[in-house]
């Protein structure tokens, strides 16, 4: 670990597999705080980051983002300093002269919406409020066993629960 005030450039870090051998992330990385960089199979940077658990982030991020989650880069800091967290942060990007798309495919919950087919949308727009709360729990099931489908294809062992209040909403968020 390095002086609270100086920080690796990314390039100088390893690279850390996403999963271990057994399908986890690395339950080290529970409870601890700092940056980290997640990259896809290719080792291109898709997306920086930081935490107060880098590991619950990086459990969203692999749920919401399965395939583009294969390497890590992490920086490890030992108390929360959002000033700290967001320069290095910064750095990184700067250094890897990267723009990350679509941030909030990353960062916030799954809009279920989003994957409606045509018929889906038609019987929406012409539901009442049951109606609709009935077809969003419906879309909502049929997007989370697309993506524990895609998870247990890459090999993932570890509990991935959605919150079910959400599904009402359309959205995904684990629990």
């Amino acid at each position: 670990m390095n002086e609270p005030d100086t920080f690796a450039n990314l390039q100088q870090l390893e690279y850390i597999p996403y999963l271990d051998t057994t399908g986890n992330i690395s339950a080290d990385l529970q409870e601890k705080i700092g940056v980290y960089a997640i990259f896809n199979r290719e080792q291109v940077l898709n997306f920086v980051g930081y935490s107060r658990d880098i590991y619950l982030s990086l459990k969203q991020h692999l749920a919401r983002q399965p395939q583009a989650c294969y390497w890590l880069k992490i920086q490890v800091i030992e108390r929360p300093n959002r000033t700290i967290l967001e320069s290095i942060k910064q750095a990184w990007l700067r250094e890897s002269q990267s723009v990350i798309s679509n941030e909030k495919l990353w960062t916030e919950p799954i809009d279920v919406k989003l994957a409606m087919t045509e018929t889906e949308k038609e019987i929406y727009q012409n539901a009442d409020e049951l109606g609709k709360i009935k077809l969003l729990k419906q879309v909502s099931r049929r997007v989370e066993n697309d993506i524990l489908s895609t998870l247990e294809k890459r090999g993932v062992q570890m509990e991935i629960r959605f919150n079910p209040k959400l599904k009402e909403q359309g959205l995904l968020d684990l629990k």
